[in-house]
């Protein structure tokens, strides 16, 4: 029989000169194996004793195929899959990819924004009991918008918005804010340089954004008024959209509100002109019977004018200052570095702090979780995050403006605060303080149940909220609401 492979093929058990001139039979191979020439190959033995320790060592040609492919598959090292919070990062996809059937998106200034629409219509009548009531808080007819907090989107109202849509009759919204859920994630560097026309381009991670684009959902939704239901940070987004167009939202319903309540209830304080008046003729009378006096008050008013002089040389330095580190703080947070410890924070704490958040983290299925870290399947959402985070530090427009704590009392729509009695991210007295800031705040407290009331309490939720558009009905007192009736 014929062998269909060289002598080198085999092995090179005979002298590559022979091997280069012809083709080997068995016979020639029985008889070079049994008498080796030292004449043809002086090295043969040493040569064959190196071909027995390999061969030792190699896969058998009589053996499996599977285990010689494995090793030639296992050449290379295997490279780890880069994951965050159990998400694999090398295939990182846009964000429609990853909607649900029900998702709709709308373009806002340029960015995508994610949102579902749920209608009180297309819902089944399963309340028998509280029939009348919602036939009453139908009356009203505001659609309602849910702002979701830091880290959340809108899966965190999934469980919610099919049963406020029945109590109220309407449409209820949800969206997802700039680097959270399936919003687009914006290149601010791309997205400023195309608004170049505008004097001050719009920063899509800003708060000002955030309320631009809940008014305009309010739009969408062709609705005189809105009832907006925030939870923790979406909170100031509810708040601040009410300052901007008060004339637009019914009634606020905060949800564990990330908001600092004041220590003290603010006082008007107001000043007596007459006492005012009267100091000012003691003071010229006592001027012109005493010149030292006189003299004294010159100087006072001098120096009064030398120190406001060193005051605003000094606010200019100080506003230079603030510039420089504003500037220096900017570099900072969007540098390599922040998106890398941004990534360690999230991968080391994220599904952590979902599991905080509830009053029982035991009670945190695998269902959650998947929809909490999901957003992070999307393009460039470190970034986002950390764009998101500068915004809220330097938003320069935000921060010329009263601080909101102290505007609170100036809220005169009906508001109903709702919190969990275990909240360990946002207190629940914090929630309490509030209420008494806001001129006749509704304040409610759910038992053994922590900073998401509306995922871990939905009925006892659904039956607050409810309780309180009754209350809004039938109070002849509620001016507000009634006109639209």
């Amino acid at each position: 029989m014929r062998v269909g492979l060289s002598c080198g093929e085999l092995g090179l058990l005979t002298p590559p000169t022979l091997c280069l001139s012809h083709r080997c039979n068995n016979s020639t191979l029985s008889k070079i194996h049994r008498h080796p020439s030292p004449l043809i190959y002086p090295n043969y033995a040493a040569h064959n004793n190196r071909l027995l320790a390999s061969a030792s060592s190699a896969p058998s040609l009589g053996g499996s195929g599977a285990e010689y492919s494995e090793q030639l598959l296992d050449v290379g090292p295997k490279k780890k899959k880069k994951e965050i919070a159990g998400i694999d990062q090398d295939e990182l996809v846009d964000p429609k990819i990853l909607a649900d059937l029900d998702s709709c998106f709308c373009e806002f200034k340029g960015v995508h924004i994610h949102h579902k629409i749920c209608d009180a219509e297309s819902q089944p009548q399963n309340m028998l009991q509280s029939q009348t009531v919602s036939l009453q808080i139908k009356k009203l007819g505001y659609p309602m918008i849910l702002l979701h907090g830091f880290g959340a989107s809108v899966f965190s109202w999934k469980q919610v918005m099919k049963p406020l849509a029945e109590v109220t009759g309407s449409k209820v919204l949800a969206f997802d804010r700039p680097a959270f859920g399936l919003t687009s994630r914006v290149n601010l560097s791309r997205h400023l340089s195309s608004e170049m026309e505008d004097t001050k381009p719009l920063n899509a991670y800003s708060m000002a954004f955030s309320v631009l684009a809940t008014l305009h959902f309010i739009h969408l939704l062709n609705a005189e008024k809105v009832i907006l239901v925030g939870h923790s940070a979406g909170s100031l987004v509810a708040v601040n959209t009410y300052f901007e167009a008060p004339e637009r939202v019914a009634a606020l319903i905060l949800v564990a509100p990330a908001i600092f309540a004041p220590l003290t209830t603010p006082k008007i304080v107001k000043e007596n002109q007459s006492r005012h008046d009267n100091q000012m003729k003691e003071d010229n009378s006592s001027i012109r019977k005493n010149p030292i006096l006189g003299l004294f008050k010159m100087l006072s008013k001098v120096s009064k004018y030398i120190a406001e002089a060193i005051t605003q040389m000094m606010k200019q330095t100080i506003d230079i200052l603030n510039f420089l580190y504003r500037k220096l703080l900017s570099a900072i947070l969007r540098s390599s570095l922040a998106i890398m410890l941004v990534r360690m924070a999230i991968d080391k704490f994220g599904t952590a702090a979902v599991r905080n958040a509830w009053y029982d983290p035991k009670q945190v299925s695998e269902h959650v979780l998947g929809g909490y870290t999901k957003p992070l399947r999307t393009k460039d959402w470190d970034r986002a995050l950390v764009e998101y985070t500068a915004a809220m530090l330097l938003d320069e427009e935000y921060k010329t403006k009263p601080s909101l704590s102290k505007r609170l009392h100036e809220i005169s729509c009906p508001v109903l605060i709702v919190t969990g009695d275990t909240d360990r991210l946002v207190p629940s007295w914090n929630a309490e303080r509030l209420s008494r800031v806001i001129p006749g705040a509704s304040f409610e407290v759910i038992k053994q149940c922590g900073h998401l009331p509306h995922e871990e309490k939905v009925e006892e939720f659904i039956s607050i909220v409810e309780n309180f558009l009754r209350r809004l009905v039938s109070d002849p007192n509620e001016q507000y609401l009634q006109a639209a009736i």
